[in-house]
C-alpha cells in the first residue's frame, strides 16, 4: 500500500514503519494516525512480520507532537471524540498488538509523539532525544494516554512533575527514569532496535503475543492479571510452538517455531 505520511519496509522478519513528515517534524495529524493504524494492522496480520519498529524520518524528531492546527477550534464534544478515536485506532491499538512493537526514538518525542512511543511495548532512544508532554502549556492535557502510561513507566511523582511543568527531559534522564531501555548514538539507533528484534524473533511469536496480553492485563481496571496469565499459560500448551519448543529443548537443538 502507498502512504502519504509514512514509509514501511519489511526485511528479515522486521517491519519498520517510519513517520515521514519532516517539514512538520513528523507531527501526528489525522491522516498520519489513520495510516499508522493501517500499516500496523497490516504488519500484525503479516505472517512474515515478527517484530515492528516505529521511528521518525530525519535526525530531528521521532514525532514532535500532534498537529495543533487541526484541532485549535474544536468544541468540547469534538475534543472528546478526537481523544477517543485516536486512542482506539492508534495508541491502545499499538499497546494491545500481539506483534512486539519497539519505538526507536530519534530526536524530539513530544506530546502525541511521546504518547505513541509509550504505547509501544518498549523504547530505545538516540542520545539527542528529548521527551515531554507540553500540553498544559496549551491549556489542554495529554489526551492520547499520556496521563495513564507515563505514571506506569516512571512513577506518579515524576509523571506529575513532567505533566505540570510541561518540561522536557533528555535521553539520559529518560533512561534513568526507566522511560527508555537503551540510549545510543543516532547512527546506532536502528541497528540496536534491529538487534533487539532479532533476539525476540528467536522465540515463539505465539507465546510472546500471549505474554503481551498478560503483562497488559495488570494495568487494566477490574482485570485480574494473574488470572489472565494462568489462562494464557494454559493456552500455550495447545500450540504448535509449545510442541516445537519443548521437543527442541529435550532433543538439545534450536527450536524452529512455526510462528504466527
Amino acid at each position: 500500500m502507498n502512504y502519504e505520511n509514512i514509509l514501511t519496509t519489511t526485511q528479515n522478519g522486521i517491519t519498520t514503519i517510519t513517520i515521514n513528515r519532516p517539514s512538520k517534524l513528523n507531527a501526528l495529524n489525522k491522516a498520519t494516525i489513520e495510516e499508522l493504524h493501517q500499516a500496523l494492522d497490516t504488519a500484525n496480520t503479516d505472517k512474515n512480520t515478527k517484530v515492528i519498529i516505529v521511528t521518525g524520518s530525519g535526525e530531528k524528531a521521532f514525532v514532535a507532537g500532534a498537529d495543533i492546527s487541526e484541532f485549535a477550534n474544536f468544541s468540547v464534544e469534538k475534543g472528546g471524540k478526537l481523544a477517543a478515536k485516536g486512542q482506539e485506532i492508534l495508541f491502545d491499538f499499538v499497546e494491545n498488538l500481539s506483534t512486539p512493537v519497539i519505538a526507536a526514538v530519534n530526536g524530539f518525542a513530544l506530546g502525541g509523539g511521546l504518547e505513541l512511543a509509550m504505547s509501544a511495548h518498549f523504547r530505545v532512544a538516540s542520545d539527542n532525544a528529548k521527551m515531554g508532554l507540553p500540553e498544559v502549556s496549551l491549556g489542554v492535557i495529554p489526551g492520547y494516554g499520556g496521563t495513564q502510561r507515563l505514571p506506569q513507566l516512571v512513577g506518579k511523582g515524576r509523571a506529575m512533575e513532567l505533566v505540570m511543568t510541561a518540561g522536557m527531559i533528555d535521553a539520559s534522564t529518560a533512561l534513568n527514569y526507566g522511560l527508555v531501555n537503551h540510549v545510543v548514538t543516532q547512527d546506532e539507533l536502528l541497528p540496536l532496535a534491529k538487534k533487539l528484534a532479532s533476539k525476540i524473533m528467536r522465540n515463539s511469536s505465539v507465546a510472546i503475543g500471549k505474554a503481551i496480553k498478560a503483562v497488559n492485563a495488570n494495568y487494566k481496571d477490574g482485570v485480574n492479571g494473574f488470572s489472565v496469565e494462568i489462562e494464557a499459560f494454559g493456552a500455550c500448551f495447545g500450540t504448535e510452538d509449545f510442541k516445537e519448543g519443548t521437543t527442541a529443548f529435550l532433543e538439545k537443538r534450536k527450536a524452529d517455531f512455526p510462528g504466527k
